[in-house]
């Protein structure tokens, strides 16, 4: 500890960036890109690239896939209907190879072919909070622990910013390039604490059975009873003897009278084919922030209504409001584009930190012939600049790759996530091996396969910006050819200013030793 409680702030602020910098930026800009993960699924999957009609499908018109449900044992059944993000009917359920999605036309019922690929919603999505390691919980545990020290870096920051609303006017873009990375890192940061620290509290609070499982396990009997009580849900067992299903259509009728009109937009069916199975509907989440569903249980034979979901608990209420905030899934474009400037801005937070902590001691490590900071350095180009590359590789690689491509027991998308993680683990290989030249050289290469992804969708699809801004249903795909081209435009310019710092602190360095030969 330092002498001084703002001492030690500033170095736990420092050292607590560091440790865990490389790992957050990669939890905020893969939460950041989340926020659109509808709108890149439909980029990825041009199948899915088709209107939202006026009125919802017919459950009953999806029997068929009941019946195969029914026929691989799957414990549930599961449909959504299309929605202004979704504009397509889903449908799941289980085999032996796990879980079976399948894709229909709304307007037509027509089969869509299979997409190929986990894109934003399956592979994007849920690397912001488990980073695809799924055994024993280890990645949403290693995501709970820095989103703890991202807590602490919010509170220490305020701490040992005395005048931190003076330094939030305070950008000097013509002094050297460490003052200026100080300062942009000053300004994102109190510009963005206060979505920061909700955003990272309300992260931390979605999984609080998981970080706290004790909490739950001293009341409850098991995690059933558990959700039972805090959703309001229903259950009951298997009869284990055969059962039919009556008409969804006029189960979904009765909950729209109980509802006064309002559509049922998704059912789950539990234990399909057996006496004992149950059919619940569910309203839309998109018109309400707390993140519960108004539900009614149906028993599947006779179409009774079993169950009615109650108010929520209190606690209950709180946590899936803070739920509902993180996840922004309600209708609200406006607030959708402000998380995502805000998220793009905790991501330059953590970058410019990591940034100024190399560029305070590049020139005293390179005089002195120490090799530490050229490690940490790799390690923050490759987690930076890295993951973004990695993407654009992930979206370039997407379009290039046919639609049933298998390559050694690999489907298309296990080829996608793999070409992800090995264009990442050759950014860190090549951060380090030329680390005076990496940050230009992975700027450049960001550019390149960003335009690239953007012209490869125009190609492949015809859908470019011009043909998608003239038809509203590819306004999202529109959207996201934007932003390639708006992130290989900021990458080119970012390669330039770094191109630039690089020979200044060169030429310093070269001045520093030249000094201490004469000497």
């Amino acid at each position: 500890m330092e002498q001084g409680f703002r001492a030690s702030m500033g170095w736990l602020h420092t050292w607590a960036g560091v440790v865990v910098g490389a790992m957050l930026f990669a939890i905020f800009w893969m939460g950041t890109l989340a926020v659109f993960d509808r709108e890149i699924d439909r980029w990825m999957a041009p199948m899915t690239r088709i209107a939202l009609p006026d009125s919802p499908r017919a459950f009953d018109e999806l029997r068929a896939t009941y019946d195969t449900a029914v026929a691989v044992r799957s414990p549930t059944w599961t449909v959504l209907q299309a929605t202004e993000r979704q504009p397509y009917v889903r449908v799941a359920y289980r085999d032996k190879t796990g879980v079976v999605n399948r894709s229909f036309d709304p307007a037509t019922g027509a089969v869509l072919p299979e997409p190929g690929t986990w894109a934003g919603s399956r592979f994007l999505y849920p690397y912001h909070y488990g980073l695809h390691l799924k055994i024993w919980n280890i990645g949403q545990w290693i995501v709970g622990f820095a989103g703890m020290a991202m807590l602490l870096l919010c509170v220490s920051g305020v701490v040992i910013h005395r005048k931190i609303f003076v330094d939030f006017f305070t950008l000097r873009p013509q002094q050297k390039s460490q003052r200026v990375v100080l300062d942009l890192h000053t300004v994102s940061g109190v510009l963005g604490l206060p979505f920061n620290i909700a955003i990272t509290l309300s992260g931390l609070i979605i999984f609080f059975a998981v970080y706290f499982p004790s909490g739950w396990q001293a009341v409850y009997a098991d995690k059933q009873a558990f959700n039972a009580d805090g959703g309001s849900s229903y259950a009951r067992p298997k009869a284990n003897k055969p059962g039919s299903l009556g008409s969804l259509d006029a189960m979904a009728g009765e909950a729209r009278r109980l509802w006064d009109g309002v559509e049922p937009r998704a059912i789950l069916v539990r234990h399909p084919g057996d006496a004992a199975g149950f059919v619940t509907m569910f309203q839309s989440i998109e018109e309400r922030i707390v993140r519960h569903s108004a539900s009614i249980t149906f028993d599947a034979a006779t179409g009774a209504v079993l169950h009615r979901s109650e108010a929520l608990r209190p606690v209950a209420v709180a946590q899936r409001f803070l739920t509902g905030v993180h996840r922004i899934q309600f209708r609200h474009w406006t607030l959708r584009f402000m998380y995502f400037a805000l998220g793009l801005l905790g991501c330059a937070l953590i970058m410019t930190g990591v940034l100024f902590w190399l560029e305070m001691r590049r020139k005293r490590h390179a005089a002195e012939g120490l090799r530490g900071v050229r490690l940490v350095q790799g390690l923050a180009i490759g987690a930076t600049a890295g993951i973004v590359m990695a993407t654009a590789g992930f979206m370039v690689i997407n379009r290039l790759l046919p639609l049933d491509v298998t390559l050694a027991g690999y489907e298309r998308h296990e080829l996608e996530i793999w070409t992800f993680h090995l264009v990442w683990i050759a950014a860190f290989a090549h951060a380090w091996m030329r680390s005076r030249t990496a940050w230009v050289e992975q700027c450049q290469a960001i550019a390149a396969l960003a335009l690239a992804a953007m012209v490869l969708n125009g190609l492949t699809t015809g859908d470019h910006p011009l043909r998608s801004l003239a038809h509203a249903h590819l306004w999202p795909v529109a959207g996201v050819d934007v932003a390639l081209l708006l992130l290989a435009a900021g990458a080119l310019a970012s390669s330039r200013r770094l191109a630039a710092s690089r020979r200044r602190s060169a030429a310093a360095v070269a001045a520093l030793k030249g000094a201490g030969s004469h000497a």
